[in-house]
Parts: structure tokens; C-alpha cells; sequence
């Protein structure tokens, strides 16, 4: 079985005028990009094979990220069920200009789907979470997935129910 811990990957990339925004720090979308590059290959490695980004459940930016920062960006599977699973990631920056301790950037969470060669869903194997750590995150993983199925029937009803809101 796989354990989360197995699923573990870590990318860093020093930042560049390229990825800056007209504030001058590093644009959102480029830590999104490498937050979904560092995802894939998370998830890709546990579903032992292709998998695609189904939804970004949630992403939150907690500092700025500076032209010159070393960027990490680290992933592991959360929770996993027959096709999809819950990467959590994690993003940090050591500072350019001086020695300290690394800065949280950014947080998220991304839905990915392994699929077939012809693209539809396959089966991931299943995942083992065996610390108190790994198990916290695979319960909230449930909650999230709960939260999201519930939101998908919510505004399926009220769109089958023709509402509108003024």
C-alpha cells in the first residue's frame, strides 16, 4: 500500500523579473502554475500513471514572494478514493538578501483524476495514511470533498429549480 509520505515531492526555482507582476513580487498565477506542477507529479507518481487537475479547491497566498526568493514548493496525497484524490501543497520561500527561516507563501489544495490512454477515469490504488499527521489531513480531506459535493448539488437544484437572484 501507499502511505502519503510515499507521494512526497518537493520543486524549488529561483524567482525572475519574468514571473513579476507590476508590484514587482512574483505574479499569483506563476505560484499557481508550480503549485500545480508540484501537485502532478505528486499525484502522478501515487496514481502510477497520467492524472489530470479536476478543480482547485482551494488556494491561499499568506506573503509576498520577491523577485530573487527561492520558491519550494512541496505535495502529497491527502486522501484518495476509486479515480480522484486531494494533493495538499504547501509553498516557502527562503529570502534572497538574508538568512532566515523559511517564509509560508501560499497553501492549496488540488483534485486531481487518474485517467486512462483514451483519457477517461482509472482506479488509484489505495492510500495508507499512518501517522497522526497523514490521518488528520485525510479526515479533512473527506470534509472537503463532502463541502464540494454538496456545494455541486446545491447549485445543481437550484439551476434545476430555474432560480434567479436579483
Amino acid at each position: 500500500m501507499t502511505t502519503p509520505t510515499d507521494t512526497r515531492i518537493t520543486l524549488s526555482r529561483v524567482m525572475s523579473n519574468a514571473e513579476a507582476n507590476l508590484l514587482g513580487t512574483v505574479h499569483g498565477g506563476n505560484i499557481m502554475k508550480m503549485v500545480d506542477d508540484t501537485a502532478g507529479v505528486s499525484a502522478n507518481r501515487f496514481a502510477q500513471g497520467p492524472a489530470v487537475t479536476a478543480a482547485m479547491d482551494e488556494m491561499a497566498f499568506h506573503n509576498p514572494v520577491r523577485v530573487g526568493d527561492v520558491l519550494h514548493v512541496s505535495a502529497q496525497v491527502n486522501w484518495a478514493g476509486q479515480t480522484s484524490m486531494e494533493v495538499g501543497v504547501r509553498a516557502e520561500v527562503d529570502r534572497w538578501d538574508a538568512v532566515t527561516d523559511r517564509v509560508h507563501v501560499a497553501s492549496a489544495y488540488l483534485v486531481f483524476v487518474a485517467v486512462d490512454g483514451e483519457g477517461g477515469p482509472r482506479s488509484v490504488p489505495e492510500l495508507a495514511p499512518e501517522t497522526p499527521e497523514e490521518r488528520r489531513r485525510f479526515h479533512e480531506a473527506e470534509i472537503r470533498r463532502e463541502n464540494r459535493l454538496a456545494r455541486r448539488t446545491a447549485i445543481s437544484s437550484s439551476r434545476a429549480e430555474g432560480r434567479v437572484q436579483a
